[in-house]
């Protein structure tokens, strides 16, 4: 039997480019080339699609801020348009493994294709992964389901002029988050204690998405667990990270190795580790998540927890939480990249078995 053709996509038109290029250096770097043949697909910032040869698919590789696709030698974006051609570009690939963050690539769009085209992929299906990239509608079906959320207003670009800081006050405290709903990695979220911080902070948000989430700010620990499976999830050692910034920014987490100290597995007791773990799985089939996600808390001084966001598709970099959480709970790297994939492929199997016809 030969091996197992894994088509790794990344890169993509979304802000965190250069943090997908990373994420998939290392999976590439870590894939076990006893069982799996990588077939490297990456697509740039105006969204072409190219086939990259292994020995050069990457430019400053190491340089978070300078990272970007090497000069491609084969063009597959001009059949993007016709689907038979985008199923001929995948139709020898087993297995693919999305590694394309943030919008374009973890809301659902490329999921909605591989389901088209009948591949097997990594990560969270076409809803779970639309519900958890809106942190508006995520955070509504967490509180439904009984698990905490920060308290928080959504607004859209038509409310901009009809809300102030000093109405948002008396519900939500001093100090405030603003987020785009729709973006992950702290892109575009901003910490904010007066009237002048928060229209700056809508302004910016607003240049990201035309929904904002408006938050309290729960005081407490930042922890951060890693979830692994279909239908019977298992959650790694929770972790915590201690910002040594405002906040847990997106250059803390992807370009500055000194923006965050990391705590591996994190300083807890038994009990709070496990109701984290406990937490994580249920957010986790909540929004209906398969394969993978991890599951970001706040825990307060009094041990109250709350869930901030799910990330369906977490970074794979040097400096990425899941993969370190899986390495210090029993999974090693390169195990946890092979364990992704059978998942994959075992769900595929699984909704293959479902009739497509009343007929039948």
């Amino acid at each position: 039997m030969g091996k197992t053709k894994v088509g790794i996509i990344f890169g993509g038109k979304s802000v965190e480019h250069e943090v997908s290029l990373q994420s998939a250096k290392n999976i590439i770097d870590a894939l076990d080339r006893s069982a799996y043949e990588a077939v490297l697909i990456g697509i740039d910032k105006e969204g072409n699609w190219h086939v990259y040869d292994e020995q050069e698919y990457l430019v400053h590789e190491d340089d978070p801020k300078r990272i970007a696709l090497h000069e491609p030698k084969e063009d597959i974006s001009v059949h993007l348009s016709k689907l038979n051609d985008v199923h001929q570009t995948f139709k020898n690939v087993d297995v693919v493994f999305p590694i394309n963050h943030g919008t374009l690539g973890e809301d659902g769009s490329l999921q909605g294709m591989f389901e088209i085209l009948d591949v097997p992929y990594v990560g969270p299906n076409v809803l779970s992964s639309a519900i958890c990239m809106d942190k508006d509608i995520a955070k509504k079906l967490l509180n439904l389901a009984g698990i905490h959320v920060a308290n928080g207003v959504t607004i859209t670009r038509e409310d901009e002029d009809n809300v102030t800081y000093a109405e948002l006050v008396s519900e939500l405290g001093e100090t405030m988050f603003i987020k785009p709903a729709n973006q992950g990695s702290s892109v575009g979220v901003s910490k904010v204690t007066t009237e002048e911080e928060f229209n700056e902070a809508l302004a910016d948000a607003f240049s990201y998405d035309h929904k904002l989430v408006i938050e309290e700010a729960i005081v407490g620990r930042e922890l951060e667990v890693s979830v692994l499976g279909n239908e019977d999830p298992i959650a790694s050692l929770p972790g915590e990270i201690s910002p040594q910034t405002e906040f847990y920014s997106y250059e803390s987490k992807y370009i500055d190795e000194k923006g965050a100290t990391l705590e591996i597995p994190a300083d807890v007791s038994d009990e709070l580790a496990e109701r984290l773990q406990t937490a994580a799985i249920k957010a986790f089939k909540t929004l209906q998540c398969e394969g993978l996600a991890r599951v970001d808390f706040f825990v307060t001084e009094d041990e109250q927890i709350y869930v901030n966001e799910l990330n369906t598709l977490p970074g794979f970099t040097q400096i990425s939480m899941y993969p370190k959480l899986w390495e210090v709970s029993g999974i090693a790297y390169t195990d946890l990249i092979s364990r992704l994939l059978d998942l994959a492929i075992e769900r595929h199997k699984r909704n293959k078995q479902l009739k497509s016809s009343v007929f039948e």
